[in-house]
């Protein structure tokens, strides 16, 4: 006997788990992940960095209602989800000024060189800085979804990897590891897997392509002050920030990848110390460890929330690319509306009533994220 749920998610990354508790209690809802323990992949790996001036202007607008969302959760909670740490970019006029956005405000090298110290004089003629960046504690928002989903009546089943998926009457049947599912909306929080999962359940892929960004914490000669921002180039060729009392430090890679665990690539982690090092004062001494995640993007780089265009009852919610906890509570909590209204309408899922621009902009029947 299969078991019956008004939503199925498949997916346990950052984008699974915040629907999961966004919808849990207000309808039944079922969360199954592929792999033995939650937030494996990219959700895992994340810079941990929420960044108002990063992205596109509906990226910038959902980055913004998250930070919203998870401050009013912070009181809830023993440990805080976000701790200020402002956000510095670094490069030429002309590349500073291609990046910078409203929240983020144009100040002298001086400044910068004050605000990070380990930034070598002459290595840079321009920057510009957002005050209102946190860092993000995602372990621990994780583990609040987790359990506020699990504490509403969600059912989380890990090591259940989706083997069928078909539409069956007014909703969808669903084989996961050894179980049998059936939901009136499945949602593909797939990850860098969303767009194969779309075809093993019989619907047209969106396109969707995930990206190699590698990571690795170093060990450091000078490490940086406790207050110290993120520090990023403009020119997408590394950051970095204080991780205790150690770095973490990335070459900003955006390399084409299949859906897989993906791990460092040899001479990766080499290059970006060299760069560093030339670059800072920080005098990197050895990495203590590396990983690869992958950040998924649909053709005009932002994210994918919404019903598809052709097959009932199909919910995207996936191309977060590098935007995944920095937008997650918003999308959630738009993903989570139109799937209930969907629920209260299933002749025209998700679809009645006129669109929000927000929802018009992430809308996985929009013409401008077909590859």
């Amino acid at each position: 006997m299969a078991a019956h749920y008004d939503v199925l998610i498949v997916g346990g990354g950052i984008a699974g788990l915040s629907l999961a508790s966004a919808l849990a209690g207000r309808c039944s809802v079922a969360l199954v992940e592929a792999e033995q323990e939650l937030a494996y992949h990219t959700s895992s790996r994340s810079a941990r960095q929420l960044i108002p001036s990063y992205g596109p202007p509906v990226v910038q607008e959902l980055t913004v209602r998250t930070l919203e969302l998870l401050a009013a959760r912070d009181r809830d909670l023993p440990e805080p989800v976000l701790t200020p740490r402002s956000f510095l970019l670094i490069g030429s006029e002309s590349e500073v000024a291609s990046e910078a956005s409203g929240h983020m405000q144009p100040i002298t090298v001086d400044r910068a060189l004050e605000l990070c110290p380990a930034l070598l004089p002459g290595t840079f003629t321009a920057a510009g800085l957002d005050t209102g960046s946190f860092g993000c504690n995602a372990p621990v928002l994780l583990e609040d979804h987790r359990k506020r989903a699990l504490a509403a009546g969600a059912d989380i089943i890990t090591g259940a990897r989706v083997h069928s998926a078909q539409r069956l009457g007014s909703g969808w049947q669903v084989g996961a590891g050894t179980e049998g599912f059936e939901a009136g909306v499945l949602v593909n929080a797939a990850g860098a897997w969303a767009d194969e999962f779309a075809v093993l359940s019989g619907v047209e892929k969106l396109g969707l392509q995930p990206y190699r960004r590698t990571a690795a914490i170093a060990a450091v000669e000078r490490p940086l002050p406790e207050r110290s921002p993120m520090v990023a180039a403009a020119d997408n060729s590394f950051y970095f920030r204080r991780d205790g009392g150690d770095v973490l430090i990335s070459p900003s890679e955006s390399v084409p990848s299949g859906p897989e665990d993906a791990r460092p690539r040899p001479g990766d982690v080499e290059r970006l110390v060299e760069t560093l090092n030339a670059f800072t004062s920080l005098g990197i001494t050895a990495i203590r460890r590396a990983w690869t995640g992958l950040r998924t993007e649909a053709a005009d780089g932002v994210p994918v929330a919404g019903f598809d265009a052709e097959a009932p009852g199909f919910y995207w919610l996936a191309g977060q690319g590098g935007y995944g906890f920095q937008t997650s509570a918003a999308m959630a909590e738009l993903a989570a509306e139109q799937i209930l209204a969907g629920q209260a309408d299933r002749g025209d899922a998700g679809r009645a009533g006129p669109a929000s621009r927000t929802a018009q902009a992430l809308a996985a029947t929009r013409w401008s994220i077909r590859r």
